[in-house]
């Protein structure tokens, strides 16, 4: 089962991610919630829409943006609405 993990803390696991440019997408629900806080980052891909982010935290430690979505994908991407995936040091296996 598919697991992203940071610090050696489990962040989300499922058997239901999505594939999409090599990227891993967990259902939201996976999410460890109390691991993660908002941040105000937003980026725009053509195809996909506005991607938003969380920052990770762990205990003292902090990984800004490292978790992105897309709260209102476009058409073409409608497969990872209600999904987060992960970079910046994630490590998914």
């Amino acid at each position: 089962m598919p697991k992203a993990t940071w610090r050696g803390v489990v962040l989300a696991e499922s058997d239901d991610t999505v594939i999409v440019e090599g990227n891993h997408y967990f259902p939201r629900a996976s999410l460890d919630a109390s691991l993660v806080e908002p941040s105000s980052h937003t980026s725009h891909c053509p195809w996909k829409g506005t991607a938003h982010y969380l920052t990770i935290r762990v205990g003292e430690e902090r990984n800004p943006d490292a978790i992105w979505f897309y709260p209102e994908p476009s058409e073409a991407a409608a497969r990872i609405r209600g999904r987060v995936a992960f970079w910046r040091g994630v490590e998914v296996s």
